[in-house]
């Protein structure tokens, strides 16, 4: 097993390895609450990545694999990466209470 260190290489080299075996590839995350690390694991039996990190700021980019990873498995492996995030929806706007009407 292999901890790669920077997290480009780590994601290019895990959608890189997912689109050479995209049935056998798995995916797990990791989280220990009590160390405040999380750690990604891309594997086919074959090749293993990993990555570890304890910054808070990496989970927008976990994110961004996740919707990475989706796009690949709901539409094929040849699927086009996502570049951005999609934008999240607007909070509703809360409704009026069921009182009396004046």
């Amino acid at each position: 097993m292999v901890y790669v260190e920077n997290w480009d290489d780590f994601q290019d080299r895990s959608i890189v390895l997912f689109r050479s075996d995209p049935v056998n590839t798995r995916y797990v995350m990791k989280y220990r609450h009590c160390d405040g690390k999380l750690v990604l694991k891309v594997t086919d039996d074959k090749v293993c990545l990993k990555f570890k990190t304890d910054q808070a700021q990496d989970i927008r980019k976990m994110e961004k694999l996740n919707n990475t990873f989706f796009s690949m498995m709901a539409r094929g492996p040849d699927a086009e990466v996502p570049e951005d995030l999609p934008k999240e929806p607007a909070a509703p706007q809360p409704k009026k209470g069921r009182g009396r009407r004046q």
